[in-house]
C-alpha cells in the first residue's frame, strides 16, 4: 500500500537517478505586503520544497504554480494559495550537489493547519513526474514527525498510515 511521505522526508526519482525533493519548513508565516485584507481570518503560512541533485549530469527543472496542491483539514480542502507571491523554480539547472528551492505561500482556518497534506509534480527535462504526496502539519516540528513516537501516543506518520490502511481494508471488504 502506497503511504505518503511525512514533511521532511526526501523523496528520489528512479527516471532520474540522484534526483530528489522534499517538503520541509510548514510554518507560520506574515501576509506579504498587500495581502492583510486577503488573508483575514486565515492564518498564513509557508512550506518550502526542495530540488536536490545528487547525481552526475544536471537536470533543467520546473516546480511552478498549478505544480503543488495543498490540502488542510480532515476533509482535504483547499488552501488559499498565494501564487504571487510565493517564489517557483522556473527553468532552473540543477547541477549536482546543487539545491534549488521554491517556497510557497498559502493560507487556511487556524484550526485546519494540523493537518497538511502536500502534493508536488515536477517537471524534469521538460517531462512529468510523477505526483509525490507529504503530510504533516503547521507547527509540527520535522524532527518530532519523524521520531518515534511515546508510549501511548501515536505520531503523525503512525496516523496517517493507520487511516490508510483503514480506507484500504474498507475498499476492500
Amino acid at each position: 500500500m502506497y503511504e505518503p511521505n511525512v514533511v521532511g522526508d526526501w523523496q528520489e526519482y528512479e527516471a532520474h537517478p540522484g534526483l530528489r525533493v522534499r517538503v520541509h519548513r510548514v510554518e507560520r508565516a506574515e501576509p506579504p505586503r498587500g495581502r492583510d485584507e486577503a488573508a483575514e481570518g486565515l492564518t498564513y503560512f509557508r512550506v518550502r520544497v526542495t530540488v536536490e541533485n545528487r547525481g552526475e549530469r544536471f537536470f533543467g527543472v520546473h516546480l511552478e504554480d498549478g505544480q503543488l496542491d495543498v490540502r488542510i483539514g480532515p476533509d482535504g480542502e483547499g488552501a488559499f494559495l498565494d501564487w504571487r507571491n510565493s517564489q517557483f523554480i522556473e527553468g532552473f539547472d540543477v547541477y549536482p550537489l546543487r539545491r534549488a528551492t521554491a517556497v510557497l505561500y498559502a493560507a487556511g482556518a487556524e484550526a485546519q493547519l494540523t493537518q497538511l497534506d502536500v502534493q508536488v509534480q515536477l517537471r524534469v527535462d521538460e517531462e512529468w513526474t510523477g505526483r509525490k504526496l507529504w503530510a504533516g502539519g503547521v507547527g509540527l516540528a520535522e524532527a518530532a514527525v519523524g521520531a518515534p513516537a511515546a508510549p501511548g501516543r501515536e505520531g503523525l506518520a503512525h496516523q496517517v498510515s493507520a487511516f490508510l490502511r483503514e480506507q484500504a481494508e474498507e475498499g476492500t471488504a
